[in-house]
């Protein structure tokens, strides 16, 4: 699990929260600042997309994908996470915040332990572009959480798209429904570290093993995706859609077989693989299928396959 270092020693390291998936980072209020190169890139960007949107307005042509960015990532005070929305949500719909479930602050759910609206408060530092913390965004719950089968926490926040939109200026990123192919680019963005990591779909375990968590049909990452603690619950774009494909969760650290902090492969036959240095998301492509009118988590709806309470 690749969370942030937490200060009691009795704590288990993983991404983001807690002890499953990648570690997360040490528990703080704010990541490291922007660097001055970052902010350059922001200018040009910027640039780039008004000379994009002018191109599309004369030609009717909808300009090529841009460059994935910090824009609606956001910074916990242990992991990483993104303002999210469903292809069908509305502007006035109450905004989603997607992380990891092992950084939920109530601590890791047990294997089997569903979480499902839970009243939170819990804050998150909305980045723009640049990776610049613009605004503090709040939770009014945790709308869904588990480590079973995946490792997934979706807060609902007080506030709606629109509301974000119009304050700061920023969009949620938004679910791909396809389930991403080997191969595909794509881009792991962390909040917490306002840093990204580019790699490709290397290929799908069958079963990844953590400890006591075992995750169904996780993405492997080839090797230049070398996330570290803080990294938890960052989203995983497909750098050709701008789309989240995923959610960055683990990756085996010392070549440990099985244990916190270095999962295991497991296919159908029962074979487990070690791969270390290997790090790995789990797939959300099947999340809008759970979420209804107005966001309202919906775990019986057609199609929904997130593990039930």
């Amino acid at each position: 699990m690749r969370k942030p270092l937490v200060a009691s020693l009795f704590a288990l390291v993983i991404t983001g929260a807690g002890a499953a998936p990648a570690v997360a980072a040490p528990e703080s209020a704010d990541a490291p600042a922007t660097t001055a190169v970052a902010a350059e890139k922001t200018v040009v960007g910027s640039l780039v997309e008004t000379a994009n949107k002018t191109v599309a307005d004369l030609t009717g042509t909808a300009p090529a994908a841009q460059a994935v960015t910090f824009a609606g990532t956001v910074s916990l005070s242990n992991c990483s996470g993104s303002v999210v929305r469903m292809p069908d949500s509305e502007d006035n719909d109450p905004a989603l915040v997607m992380t990891n479930g092992h950084c939920l602050e109530s601590g890791f759910p047990e294997p089997g332990e569903v979480v499902v609206d839970q009243a939170s408060t819990r804050t998150f530092g909305l980045l723009n572009s640049a990776g610049t913390r613009v605004g503090t965004l709040r939770a009014s719950k945790i709308a869904y959480g588990t480590m079973t089968d995946t490792d997934m926490a979706v807060y609902q926040l007080t506030t709606t798209y629109a509301q974000i939109k119009s304050t700061y200026g920023i969009d949620a990123l938004v679910y791909d429904t396809t389930r991403p192919a080997a191969g595909t680019a794509i881009t792991v963005v962390s909040g917490y570290w306002k840093r990204t990591y580019s790699c490709d779909v290397d290929g799908y375990a069958y079963r990844l093993r953590e400890g006591d968590w075992t995750w169904k049909d996780s993405i492997r990452y080839t090797s230049t995706c070398n996330t570290i603690g803080g990294t938890s619950g960052s989203p995983v774009v497909d750098d050709a859609t701008n789309k989240v494909v995923g959610v960055n969760n683990t990756g085996n650290e010392d070549g440990a077989r099985c244990t916190v902090n270095n999962p295991c492969e497991v296919d159908a036959n029962g074979t487990v693989t070690v791969r270390q240095g290997t790090n790995y998301a789990q797939q959300t492509w099947h999340v809008p299928a759970c979420f209804g009118v107005d966001n309202k988590l919906d775990l019986s709806a057609d199609g929904c396959i997130l593990p039930k309470p």
